[in-house]
């Protein structure tokens, strides 16, 4: 890939440094941001960062100043709220500014998991079955839905929302855990089976011809109860906790040559039908027959050095620098592709 302009984009907690400065953040501090920027410098590219929190304006200023041959992007939220990170794609599109991931249309799609999992269903690929109980209605559970249940907020990532309580056995606790979502995380709940098995994450790269990387397992080596072996908040990013339950992410071991190439094939499919771009990371449980359940499709994945992505991709024979300068190239061509012909005078 020759030398290419590219600005990397990412929300902020706070307002951004004056004048965009990051510097220093780029020499030392370990963020997906900064680890990307680190491997794109690294390749000969020029390479400038552009923070936002919620002034659309300064970001729109920000993409329009020294302008680059694509945009990295790296934005969960917009004023906070990642519920808004199709915006962030959408302003993108109505500049004519190629960016890498998935469109403002993929991300729609992914944050809605229920709509998600019907177009999964459409597709014939296997979900656990689920209800939507929305904000301020009665909560009713069709017949067909059985315990054990597992609680989550419609549209949140990260398993924000997810505890072990998340998983109940009778309606008095799927009632309070559902009041809890619509109370304290103010979103939508949605109610899903409880898949017993283990907790796989399947990336995928790649647009023409998508190809899984081998899958990551969350282990759990402390934890005998089975419903406890669940990706909750802080078994995600409590280290503290994470160490005292033994819970370890890891290369999935153990597989046969057939789980596996089912396992990239269920994933390659959900990439697919999900609209996912670029690079996606496919979320299954694998039960006990070895039946694979889609949990989660999920566009734009974390993306720093080191962690489950960069780890599946290395092991794919992907280096960290590599694994980012091919997402980058991916997109380059995108913004190749859509630049109009000029008609011959």
């Amino acid at each position: 890939m020759k030398k290419t302009r590219i600005l990397i984009l990412f929300d902020t907690d706070e307002a951004p440094p004056a004048g965009q400065d990051f510097a220093k953040h780029i020499e030392s501090v370990d963020e997906a941001e900064f680890d990307v920027a680190r491997a794109l410098l690294a390749r000969g590219h020029e390479v400038r960062c552009l923070g936002f929190k919620d002034d659309i304006d300064q970001m729109i200023d920000g993409l329009r100043t020294q302008p680059a041959d694509i945009i990295f992007n790296l934005a969960e939220r917009f004023r906070g709220d990642s519920a808004l990170d199709y915006t962030v794609g959408s302003v993108m599109e109505m500049l004519g500014m190629p960016y890498t991931g998935a469109s403002s249309e993929g991300l729609i799609l992914a944050r809605d998991k229920a709509l998600t999992k019907k177009v999964l269903a459409y597709h014939g690929i296997l979900i656990p079955h689920f209800m939507v109980c929305p904000l301020g209605q009665p909560i009713s559970r069709p017949s067909d839905l059985r315990f054990p249940l597992i609680v989550k907020p419609l549209d949140e990532d990260a398993s924000v929302g997810i505890a072990q309580s998340s998983v109940v056995r009778d309606d008095e606790a799927l009632n309070t855990r559902i009041t809890f979502i619509h109370e304290k995380i103010g979103t939508d709940a949605i109610v899903e089976e409880f898949i017993d098995g283990r907790e796989l994450y399947v990336g995928v790269i790649g647009n023409d011809k998508p190809r899984a990387l081998p899958p990551i397992e969350m282990v759990f080596k402390n934890e005998p109860n089975v419903e406890g072996r669940i990706a909750t908040f802080k078994a995600k990013w409590s280290v503290k906790y994470r160490q005292s339950r033994g819970i370890e992410n890891m290369v999935a071991r153990d597989l046969s040559k057939s789980l596996v190439q089912r396992l990239s094939d269920v994933a390659v499919r959900t990439y697919k039908a999900a609209g996912l771009r670029d690079y996606g990371r496919i979320d299954v449980r694998l039960a006990h027959d070895d039946a694979i359940y889609v949990v989660e499709a999920n566009p734009n994945p974390y993306l720093a050095e080191g962690e489950d992505l960069a780890w599946a991709a290395e092991e794919a024979g992907y280096p960290y620098q590599d694994l980012i300068e091919k997402i980058a190239e991916m997109a380059v061509g995108r913004g190749r592709r859509s630049v109009p012909r000029r008609e011959s005078p």
